[in-house]
């Protein structure tokens, strides 16, 4: 595979992503997948959804859990409903998480991702030992099957990070770099952010936003790759310079609009294909 092969976030059943119908008609590579709902994801259901990737020659490099009863209506409940932060479903999403990574392991995927959550600032926090401690459990069974952990980012600044990886300390615990995130929650200027943590990106997102008028405090736009305030070129700029080749993942969270998809992401390979080029 070429370095930088572009893909798109898809999704089986979730109504997350790209439509399968544009995936073929698009032809990109490969994909992150949202993961399917319960019940669809036994070994019947990984050989189904292998034998349609093959089908179209297509690799899956992540599938993203996420959980019922999350929402990203606004910040204050994202703090409140999303990833393995908020105790009271801490251990039933742990163990969902695991049968994610059983069913990405079955594709022959070797990363899980997902938005952690807001993880408190400081490793003193209360709560924060417990966050710790269920990542540290997400990853080992991660390693396990061979498998590394991707931290989507957005919701914690790139030193907050930093400090929760370390405190982790797992080797397979890595980082999904989304520089739009870091504009719509209002968390850090998203290409200081790559070059901090550089070191343990192991996929991206190519999305692009607006920042708010309040940053922090409540959400940015989230707009087509090349639209907002997301300097793509040096975006892909920066890629090269921390040294990541992996898959530029074209993440556009609109709704499963195929005539819509066609256009809005074929710009965006579009755009990326010949940025590509010139930069590498």
């Amino acid at each position: 595979m070429t370095q930088w092969p572009i893909g798109v976030f898809a999704s089986v059943d979730a109504g997350l992503g790209v439509a399968w119908e544009v995936i073929e008609q698009l032809g990109v590579p490969t994909i992150q997948l949202h993961a399917p709902h319960p019940g669809n994801r036994d070994a019947d259901a990984a050989k189904r959804l292998a034998d349609k990737l093959s089908s179209i020659d297509v690799q899956c490099t992540a599938v993203f859990g996420g959980f019922e009863g999350e929402s990203y209506a606004d910040i204050p409940t994202v703090s409140r409903t999303v990833g393995l932060v908020p105790a009271s479903t801490r251990e039933s999403r742990l163990a969902e998480m695991i049968e994610i990574a059983d069913f990405a392991k079955a594709l022959n995927c070797d990363a899980v991702a997902l938005h952690l959550g807001f993880v408190p600032h400081e490793p003193t926090a209360d709560g924060y030992d417990a966050i710790v401690d269920v990542t540290r459990r997400l990853c080992d069974h991660c390693a396990g099957n061979a498998q590394y952990l991707h931290l989507e980012t957005g919701q914690e600044t790139a030193e907050g990070l930093l400090t929760f990886i370390d405190q982790v300390g797992r080797e397979n615990l890595k980082i999904n770099f989304d520089p739009a995130n870091m504009i719509l929650y209002g968390t850090g200027k998203p290409l200081d952010a790559l070059r901090q943590v550089g070191g343990h990106v192991r996929s991206v997102h190519c999305k692009d936003g607006t920042w708010s008028d309040q940053p922090g405090e409540t959400f940015g736009a989230e707009v087509p790759l090349g639209q907002g305030d997301v300097d793509v070129r040096q975006y892909l700029i920066t890629l090269k310079e921390i040294g990541y080749d992996g898959p530029l993942t074209i993440e556009r969270e609109i709704p499963e609009d195929p005539e819509r998809q066609r256009a809005e992401i074929g710009a965006a390979i579009d755009l990326l294909t010949n940025l590509r080029q010139e930069i590498l």
